[in-house]
């Protein structure tokens, strides 16, 4: 066998290997879960590339005088496998909209013009208004902020925490096509950096979050942004930080040295977040106690319950909207499906988007997905904002309508 369908083969065969995975993963456990993870996030995110691709590997097989040979056969048959087993996850991004219709039922689609999506550098070169300022005298404490080209002034202000596990990350490569979808529709964003584990133990991460909320909320008006409206969003480790942000504004354990500043957010949009400490999925309690946070569930209950977003819900939660892959590998899919749960036993509001077949990390593309995802968030903040605006003086804040999703 000539070492071209060797290899057309072995091309096959990940083909297949990975729309299955994309469909059914089957290694859950971090860190082995990436491997899972790697070859199922194309699949899931790009498979119409993905399948001409193997389309043109099977034809190039049949070509090369595959056509008379088993070999060749054989590696036409097993792209076109793959072809076929990708065609139904091409499905999911309509399936993605439809999702998220429902999720936000009764929330008007905002009449915004319809732009390419930007991802990676290209958003960040024509949208990055400011970089690394410091918000702390530590060297991780910095944060960027993204803006219209154009003069403004009073526009909504969105607050993007990156993952990594809590120990990895960086604020340069978060949420990209987000950002520029919220920017190139008046918005001011802001990403930021924060000290990571294992050189830096919990609460660190949360204390920089909300010293970040604070510098916003006292410097974000010379940048454009409205600091009366000031929402978060972050993915992984991310999410969980925009979370816990969220549900603790003001409280002074995580505010040492701030405790004064206000850090209260407008809604929050976790995505593929951790939400629950005190349950161990897909290896989360060997992270939390050997880089993160550097004690056992058992002999240190109160942190690690102090450190859950799910154990700090309360009614007077500003709106969540919780976006979660149903087959992620990386943050098990429950993290959130109890966190919804929780919200809505305390009459919190909450919207829920579960994503079909998206894998961990989805929304770093500009794809069809990533396109009704950033539309999606977009639609639910704004939303939140039209509310606030229209609101009755004294009115409380929390829960307008019944939560849907």
């Amino acid at each position: 066998m000539g070492t071209g369908r060797a290899a057309a083969i072995a091309a096959g065969v990940a083909g297949v290997l990975a729309a299955a995975g994309a469909r059914r993963p089957v290694i859950r456990t971090w860190p082995a879960s990436i491997l899972q993870a790697a070859p199922c996030l194309p699949a899931s995110e790009t498979p119409g590339a993905l399948s001409l691709v193997h389309a043109a590997i099977g034809a190039a097989a049949l070509r090369d005088g595959g056509g008379r040979r088993p070999a060749g056969l054989a590696a036409a048959a097993v792209n076109g496998l793959a072809v076929a087993a990708l065609v139904d996850l091409r499905r999911d991004a309509d399936r993605t909209a439809r999702v998220f219709d429902a999720a936000l039922a009764g929330l008007p689609t905002p009449a915004a013009a319809a732009l390419p999506l930007l991802g990676g550098r290209a958003a960040r070169e024509r949208h990055l208004r400011a970089a690394d300022l410091a918000y702390g005298p530590d060297p991780a404490q910095r944060l960027d902020v993204w803006g219209p080209a154009g003069p403004t002034a009073g526009a909504p202000v969105l607050v993007q925490v990156h993952g990594g596990g809590w120990t990895g990350g960086d604020k340069a490569h978060s949420a990209a096509p987000l950002m520029a979808h919220l920017v190139a529709h008046g918005w001011v964003c802001v990403t930021v950096n924060y000290r990571l584990g294992p050189h830096h133990r919990w609460p660190a991460m949360i204390v920089d979050v909300k010293r970040a909320i604070a510098w916003v909320k006292e410097h974000i008006g010379g940048y454009g942004g409205d600091p009366s409206f000031v929402a978060i969003s972050g993915g992984s480790a991310g999410g969980h930080l925009a979370s816990l942000a969220a549900l603790t504004a003001n409280d002074p354990a995580f505010q040492p040295g701030f405790a004064g500043a206000d850090t209260t957010l407008a809604a929050a949009v976790p995505v593929y977040g951790v939400h629950d400490f005190s349950r161990d999925e897909h290896g989360l309690f060997a992270l939390l106690e050997r880089k993160v946070i550097g004690t056992t569930r058992v002999e240190d209950p109160d942190t690690w319950l102090a450190a859950s977003p799910l154990h700090r819900v309360t009614v007077d939660a500003p709106p969540f909207l919780v976006v979660h892959g149903d087959t992620d590998t990386i943050v098990s899919v429950g993290q959130s499906r109890r966190f919804v749960r929780r919200m809505r036993e305390v009459g919190a509001e909450v919207r829920h988007a579960e994503l079909p077949r998206a894998q961990h990390g989805f929304d770093a593309f500009p794809t069809a997905r990533t396109g009704h995802h950033v539309r999606g968030v977009h639609r639910f903040l704004a939303g939140v904002r039209a509310r606030r605006r229209v609101r009755p003086a004294g009115a409380p804040t929390g829960q307008l309508h019944p939560a849907t999703g």
